[in-house]
């Protein structure tokens, strides 16, 4: 019998569409394996549609024509905010995000997915609290309970930011790629709230990229068993492995039962372990299959 081993299972929820769609599917097939995840919500205007204008940057174009955004996502998301407002995901969501809160860890990802993910480098501390207090005080008034987790929107973060969330009291962050959890250390030599970093690749990085979608789940399971220390955090999307690729993300998990290997929440996969865990330095790194720079363990 082989011997178990516990992955964090975070699902980024991004957009309108994702938390309509994704979230039923994937609460579905959770509950038929007995999973309970982390879910990230995003809660405020659905403006991913405004992704559009980084087509004129090569590196997103390739990206884009790899996964083939239109049967990916939709036009739903696609053109969410591209003209006007988007439309609130919190106020339309209600009942799908009450019911991930019966059964699973529910964070905050976003108030404004786009928004954070693209601006956030020079966002200033005032507007950087804007955001986190809606999206914190909307899920905390929906679910009543407080929300004591969240991850920034492409693993895009910013000191000020980091430093800015602590005045949050969130039990930890998945703001971050790394190896293991840690403290990030600031530049006054202060540090910043519990990062639970992510450590395998997504979907939209790997497929077509490296490997093809057939080879795609058998790579997944490979890279865990690779990393032999007793953490691995893997992130799937709502919009992706809860829709189109929802077979695929079943055969996952059956893949890693026959492996030993049990999916679990974030909150859970550290409970076990030693929580002194050390105080280390983030930077911005690339990483391949994905546009532009994300914030990295050191």
């Amino acid at each position: 019998m082989k011997k178990e081993k516990k992955v964090g299972i975070r699902i980024d929820v991004d957009t309108l569409k994702g938390t309509q769609y994704g979230i039923p599917n994937l609460l579905e097939i959770l509950d038929n394996y007995q999973i309970q995840a982390t879910f990230f919500f995003t809660v405020g205007p659905d403006n991913m549609g405004r992704h559009f204008w980084r087509l004129f940057k090569p590196k997103f174009l390739i990206k884009m024509l790899r996964i083939n955004p239109i049967t990916t996502y939709g036009w739903n998301i696609l053109r969410c905010g591209l003209i006007g407002k988007g439309k609130k995901i919190g106020d339309n969501c209600k009942y799908y995000i009450k019911l991930t809160s019966c059964h699973h860890e529910v964070g905050l990802h976003a108030w404004d997915h786009f928004s954070w993910q693209n601006s956030i480098h020079i966002w200033k501390e005032k507007k950087i609290s804007y955001h986190l207090s809606l999206g914190k005080s909307f899920l905390e008034s929906l679910l009543n309970k407080p929300i004591l987790c969240s991850a920034a929107p492409g693993w895009k973060t910013s000191e000020l930011a980091l430093k800015v969330q602590k005045d949050f009291n969130f039990s930890y962050s998945s703001d971050v790629r790394g190896v293991n959890p840690f403290f990030p250390l600031f530049s006054d030599n202060s540090h910043g709230s519990l990062q639970i970093p992510v450590t395998l690749p997504t979907f939209d990085e790997i497929i077509n990229n490296k490997i093809s979608l057939k080879e795609y789940n058998a790579f997944i399971i490979n890279q865990i068993k690779q990393q032999s220390t007793y953490y691995s955090v893997y992130t799937i999307h709502a919009e992706i492995e809860g829709i189109k690729y929802l077979k695929k993300f079943k055969e996952l998990l059956s893949l890693a039962k026959n492996e030993g290997i049990k999916f679990c929440t974030l909150s859970q996969l550290i409970k076990k372990n030693n929580k002194n865990f050390p105080v280390c330095k983030f930077i911005r790194k690339k990483i391949s299959g994905r546009e532009g720079w994300v914030i990295s363990q050191k």
